[in-house]
């Protein structure tokens, strides 16, 4: 035992070497790091080795590992005073318990992909919480489910569902390096969204971590927080631990394609009638169009809109040519433009890697590219008209830097009530789009422009989209929408943005963030925010099961 005392004292000793004992926030800081060990320790998982400050020489590139967006891995950015890489439950009810004890701000990361880096980036002092060490997955074909930690990414998902049966799948995202923590308790959309739905349209079960410090399950959370993490986000209640999915069933051939059209090859009359023709044709058939500008050589090098149309189809190339032949010729989808491959493979050809590549690549963590980022969303629920597209087309030729994507909704999605998970994006939907920027300059300049862009488009868009609200995807994460300072009138603040990401489906988040979380523990800029509880009962009007 005293030895047991004395390591921890020498591990304690080293984290606060470089700490200056006169600094309060510093004194706080080490105050709440002792916590920490002192915790853990009485739980028998000793955190000290999960645990990095920026004196540790590791700090950077434990910070930077799992940074998807590089606006916000500047000199300039504000880095967390500490890092937690919780690699057992117990260091994840440490941080929470001696956060609440010590009023620090704590940010969840799963996987880094929220397009504003609100995971690991705050205006205040708060520390880290990243999950990567928690990844574990344990499928039961048997069954035909999965509990998938929230620190897996998609890809490791993919990968090991596709080593127990060809016939298995998951209806989740296209880039393999997402976090499953953050991608499915936002939505999780994919390529099967058609034919299944989303990802919280499969989470049967969860493992959390609440504000109390305690790790409960679907039973023992309540089928309110249960309904809240599936689609509402769930840093805004919890740590997520891991889900328990229900998977679906693919046949063992697919059919992908990619099909490129210009506006000299007709491409506004196309992506016209896609409007029309991809959120009804038959559910085993997903197509996406990509949207940009390309330079055209043999007229001089001057401009023109590419659209690009990429396909899943849960079937084979002949059947598939001839659905497209009868239902949408004006494509002019020929078989050689056709591949027929796995499941597996076809998540390659979403991600843009040669389809004859090992499919061990989805095992790799970092994505192909790094670039800062802007991201913007919107829902389509009337088509837009030709006049419209080609107003769009002068604005991105004129810009030139962004592109959009379209992604077609129908089929399942229709099925599925507004109200049956916190996500309420559902029937009534055409397609969503994403307003997409990068670039890889550094400046503040450079970052107001490129942003600017994505703005300037949105605002041209204004007339063709949904309205009142003007619904935002929450996994395109976008604080123009709004930010909550958490402060006395946070619930004003957050229902800006709230009411477009969540719709009618907001105040019951509210109502159940309130319940669960009162003092707004689980906070950061686009959480949902409480309310006090005599203004709860009269929103209300009665909400007993929650209340009680």
């Amino acid at each position: 035992m005293r030895i047991h005392t004395l390591n921890r004292i020498i591990v304690l000793l080293s984290l606060l070497l470089c700490s200056s004992p006169s600094s309060p926030s510093n004194s706080s800081h080490n105050t709440f790091l002792e916590c920490l060990i002192n915790h853990s320790s009485e739980l028998s998982h000793p955190i000290t080795s999960s645990i990095f400050t920026p004196n540790n020489s590791l700090f950077p590139s434990v910070l930077q590992s799992y940074i998807r967006n590089l606006r916000f891995n500047t000199t300039t950015t504000r880095k967390p005073f500490l890092i937690i890489t919780a690699s057992h439950v117990s260091h994840v009810q440490s941080a929470i318990i001696c956060a609440h004890k010590h009023n620090k701000l704590m940010k969840i990361r799963s996987g880094g992909h929220d397009y504003e880096g609100v995971s690991y980036v705050a205006e205040e002092p708060f520390f880290l919480l990243d999950m990567f060490n928690l990844r574990a997955i344990d499928i039961d074909i048997e069954t035909e489910t999965v509990w998938v930690q929230a620190g897996a990414t998609l890809g490791e998902i993919y990968y090991s569902i596709s080593h127990k049966s060809k016939i298995h799948a998951f209806p989740a995202g296209t880039c393999p390096t997402v976090g499953a923590g953050g991608h499915i308790s936002g939505g999780g959309y994919g390529t099967l969204m058609r034919k299944y739905g989303l990802s919280i349209d499969h989470v049967v079960d969860a493992q959390i971590v609440d504000a109390q410090g305690r790790v409960l399950d679907r039973e023992s959370m309540g089928e309110d927080l249960f309904w809240a993490i599936r689609g509402g986000g769930g840093a805004s209640f919890c740590v997520i631990l891991a889900f328990k999915l229900k998977l679906v069933r693919v046949p063992e051939q697919v059919t992908v394609f990619q099909v490129e059209r210009t506006l000299e090859q007709n491409a506004t009359d196309i992506v016209y009638d896609w409007q029309h023709f991809a959120p009804y044709t038959d559910t085993n058939l997903f197509i996406r169009v990509a949207i940009d500008v390309v330079n055209r050589t043999q007229k001089g090098g001057t401009k023109t809109v590419r659209v690009t149309f990429s396909s899943l189809f849960l079937g084979d190339s002949k059947s598939l040519v001839s659905l497209m032949s009868e239902t949408f010729p004006q494509m002019g989808l020929r078989q050689q433009d056709c591949i027929e491959t796995t499941w597996i493979q076809s998540v390659l050809f979403w991600t843009a890697i040669e389809n004859s590549t090992p499919v061990e690549i989805l095992l790799d963590r970092m994505p192909q590219s790094l670039h800062s980022l802007k991201r913007k969303s919107d829902y389509i629920k009337v088509p837009i008209p030709k006049e419209g597209l080609e107003g769009l087309w002068k604005l991105m030729i004129e810009f030139e830097d962004t592109v959009l994507q379209g992604h077609p909704y129908g089929g399942r999605m229709d099925e599925i009530p507004s109200t049956e998970t916190a996500f309420p994006h559902r029937k009534g939907n055409l397609w969503k789009l994403q307003y997409k920027a990068n670039w890889n300059k550094d400046g503040e300049d450079v970052a107001d422009y490129y942003i600017e862009l994505t703005r300037k488009l949105h605002e041209y868009m204004t007339p063709f989209v949904s309205k009142n609200p003007r619904e935002a995807f929450f996994n395109y994460k976008d604080l123009d929408l709004g930010i909550n300072h958490n402060g006395e009138n946070s619930y004003v603040e957050g229902r800006a943005y709230g009411y477009e990401y969540f719709m009618d489906n907001f105040n019951r988040l509210v109502q159940i963030k309130t319940m669960v979380d009162p003092e707004n523990f689980f906070r950061n800029e686009q959480s949902i925010p409480t309310l006090p509880y005599d203004e709860m009962i009269l929103l209300n009007g009665g909400y007993s099961k929650i209340i009680d």
